[in-house]
Order: C-alpha cells, then structure tokens, then sequence
C-alpha cells in the first residue's frame, strides 16, 4: 500500500522524513504529491536508503480550468502521478472530464461538490477520487461532522458507479502520517469497510505501476494520455 504526501515547502518534512516514516509504518511507498516544482530530492536514494519507493507525482492547483488544462499537459509526460487540487465546481468538473488526469484531490474541500454527472464522467475517464481523511483525523466538532458527511456523500456516489478512487491520511508532515491499520479503523468508525480503505490504499499503487510500464513501452505523443480502462 501507498500514501500521498506533501513535503517541503509544501509540508513541514522532506521527503526523507515522510519516506522514512511511511516505512517504518509498513507503507510500500509514498507519492509527492506538491503543487508544483519546489520539491528538490533524489527519489532514487531516498528508496535505497529507507526501502520504499518514493514516486514523483504533482498535484496541479489553479484558480481556473484553462490554467490547469496548460499544467496538466506540461507535467504530464514528466511526473508518474498527476493529480488535479479540486474544491470548486469548475475545477471537480474539469478533473474528472480528463482523462491524463490520474486524481481529484480534494474534491469536497471548499466550495467544491460531486454529483452524479461528475461521478459518471470520472468512471468513464479513469479518474480517481480521492477519499481524504485528514479533517477526520485532526479537527473536531462542526468541522469533523461536516467533512464524514462529505465523505459519505461522495462513497455512496462512488460505489452507486463503480468510479475509481484513492485513500490518503493527507499527510502534510511526517507527524500527520498514519498507519494502514490506524486507517482502516478510522475508515470503519465512519463507514467505509475495511476492503474499501485497503484498495484505496492500493490504488496509489496500481496508479503509480501502470503508468510507470506505459511510459516505459510506448511513446506518447506530448498532451495526449491514452487510458485503456
């Protein structure tokens, strides 16, 4: 199973710190999941030296669809991972008609609101929900209530279509990090069922070992992502 984290400056960690964390919590690997270019490491050396593989993803952030259709295709010849930052109405819906797009990040936060046109347009591009339990494992009162309500919302759209989707802790610091057993109660406690926390765990994964063997057994022509699901 995978985790998506931020690291610094986007978290309070390097990559290393998360890397070394998300191991000794029986993490197989982590995605970088950062708003852009600011991170430096070497994902090559991180895992060697904590036995996890540490994926160069993005999660791209940006006030309209325009700007973020120009930064997905920039990016998305050059990171494993690519994930669009949602919570607005215009940003869920142009996520989830891409199909280059791996991951909706945050698609309840803010402003933001799924429903079933934009469930149905996810399963047929391919592109995944992200389930995010961060709100659930730091705030308390009115802001933890309104966010399981949320995440209800959105699981029972997800499993009515079938749409794919991912779990995250969120983490923004190796200190917000928990482990696949911490998570799958949590999810029990706000009914997901176990099955459903692990494959969404595993989802990273999958993700992250598909699109590796695409870009490695055939060119691509640049703005173009082909998805054979």
């Amino acid at each position: 199973m995978y985790e998506a984290v931020y690291a610094h400056p986007d978290g309070g960690s390097t990559v290393a710190r998360q890397a070394l964390t998300a191991s000794e919590y029986g993490f197989d690997g982590i995605v970088v999941r950062n708003h852009g270019d600011q991170a430096a490491y070497d994902a090559e050396a991180i895992s060697a030296s904590y036995d996890i593989d540490v994926v160069d993803g993005i999660e791209v952030r940006a006030t309209d669809p325009s700007r973020a259709s120009g930064l997905v295709g920039n990016h998305r010849s050059r990171r494993t991972v690519v994930a669009v930052h949602g919570g607005s109405v215009d940003m869920n819906r142009f996520a989830v008609e891409q199909p280059a797009v791996d991951v909706l990040a945050h698609p309840m936060a803010g402003d933001g609101d799924v429903n079933h046109v934009l469930v149905k347009a996810a399963a047929n591009n391919g592109v995944r929900f992200e389930f995010s339990l961060h709100d659930v494992l730091h705030e308390t009162g009115g802001t933890r209530v309104r966010q399981i309500q949320s995440l209800r919302k959105l699981r029972e759209l997800v499993e009515h279509y079938d749409a794919p989707y991912v779990v995250s802790a969120d983490p923004r610091s190796h200190l917000d990090l928990r482990s696949p057993r911490d998570l799958l109660a949590v999810g029990e406690t706000i009914g997901f069922t176990e099955s459903q926390i692990e494959a969404g765990l595993a989802e990273w994964q999958r993700l992250t070992d598909r699109n590796r063997e695409r870009a490695s057994s055939s060119f691509v022509e640049p703005g173009v992502w082909i998805d054979d699901e």
